[in-house]
């Protein structure tokens, strides 16, 4: 009797230590979806590389058969992102800007915490402290790993500047001289698509970076200092570009614009290297180049505005943090960083990837010489809306009413 009741005993223990081995699988693995795979999704803001990053996932899900992604790229990205936020339904990865948006869900804590991966010290250095600066804290923790930056600038036919015997411009002067000479060619200068709101941004961007002094967001936090004491210059400068426009500057948004510079339907393009995809895709033989938007005349101040176009991060409370974290690993292998910049014709924010083709060659040596600066809009208080501010005085075109409603937009949104 003794001996059975032992046996009895130790089969028992035994069926308790495999519950609890099964047990803890299940609490620190993913947990499975629909046939038996990991089914995770992967948002993005950023329409233009929907394909390059599906054609990475097929890649990935060869190497994971279990894992499955959906890539989820909706219209009005930030907008959809925060008003998921509210609902605490955040995507198991994000591929997005180094934004306030960014820096909003942060500081919400609904991003994981990825200061101690690897991927981590693949980055440059420069790029973690910029989006550290939008989360705006001090412990050095970071939520997202940067992955793509961009170039905020000027794109160009380089066959009709050939044609129209035009130079690079490489100042505020040379540039209007230029849209001068394309003009009383017969041709559009600048192919603007202010139907989107977002793409006046692009020049305001340019010149706001390069035009007020560089301390003027800590100096606009600190009441020290006003849109309208210092930004005067960077909105006449706005209202001039619009005399080099087409004739329906605000009934044309950015997808029309990308096709009508791929056909030639302008000379210049104020737009980034992002846009470069989809207008080779609508005309692969346009011979296409990029140079930093001239803001000044002096050739020294006249910085390349480049951020992080980019960055992956995961969601705090996804039940599949190995997966998603597996992803963002297979993405910053070198092999793959060189293939996503070649595909979307961006630069890195990974080390000892570099940008080879000659598309990028006008702003290289920007980054060579650190004549970069960030994006000055990604500072401003998220939920001020500067690009319909920005969008309606160009319409309205009264410098002063725009400068004011702009510091008031700013007090306000702090206030709350």
């Amino acid at each position: 009797m003794k001996k059975k009741f032992k046996k009895l005993m130790c089969m028992m223990l035994t069926l308790i230590v495999v519950a609890s081995v099964f047990t803890g699988c299940s609490q620190s693995s993913d947990v499975s979806g629909k046939d038996g795979k990991i089914e995770l999704e992967l948002f993005s803001n950023k329409s233009e590389s929907k394909t390059t990053l599906e054609n990475f996932i097929k890649e990935f899900e060869k190497e994971n058969p279990n894992i499955h992604i959906v890539v989820n790229v909706p219209p009005e990205a930030g907008t959809v992102l925060r008003t998921r936020l509210t609902k605490n339904d955040i995507p198991d990865i994000l591929s997005i800007g180094g934004t306030a948006t960014y820096g909003e869900l942060a500081r919400a804590g609904v991003l994981l915490d990825l200061t101690d991966t690897e991927m981590v010290k693949k980055v440059q250095p420069a790029y973690i402290k910029m989006i550290g600066k939008l989360v705006g804290n001090n412990d050095g923790k970071v939520y997202g790993i940067p992955y793509a930056t961009n170039a905020n600038g000027i794109l160009y036919n380089k066959d009709m500047f050939k044609e129209l015997g035009l130079d690079v411009p490489k100042t505020w002067d040379e540039l209007i001289a230029t849209a001068e000479k394309i003009k009383a060619a017969g041709k559009v200068p600048f192919y603007l698509t202010l139907k989107d709101a977002w793409t006046a941004m692009i020049p305001w961007n340019a010149l706001a970076a390069n035009i007020p002094s560089d301390d003027f967001i800590e100096k606009r936090n600190s009441n020290q200092t006003t849109f309208k004491a210092t930004h005067k210059e960077v909105a006449e400068k706005m209202l001039t570009l619009l005399k080099y426009g087409h004739d329906d500057n605000f009934g044309v948004g950015y997808s029309d614009g990308n096709t009508a510079f791929a056909q030639g339907k302008s000379v210049m393009y104020l737009q980034g290297n992002w846009a470069i995809p989809e207008i080779k895709r609508a005309n692969p033989n346009i011979n296409v180049g990029i140079f930093p938007f001239p803001s000044t005349n002096n050739v020294e101040r006249n910085r390349l505005i480049s951020g992080v176009d980019v960055l992956f991060a995961v969601s705090a409370n996804t039940k599949h943090k190995e997966a998603a974290l597996k992803f963002i690993e297979f993405m910053t292998r070198k092999e793959n960083a060189e293939k996503y910049i070649k595909e979307q014709k961006a630069l890195s924010a990974l080390k000892g990837v570099y940008q080879k083709d000659e598309v990028m060659e006008g702003v290289l040596d920007c980054f060579k010489t650190g004549r970069i600066t960030s994006f000055p809009d990604h500072y401003y208080p998220p939920g001020m809306q500067v690009p319909n501010l920005v969008q309606e005085f160009l319409v309205k075109k009264d410098v002063n009413a725009f400068l004011e409603k702009l510091d008031e937009e700013w007090d306000k949104v702090k206030q709350h």
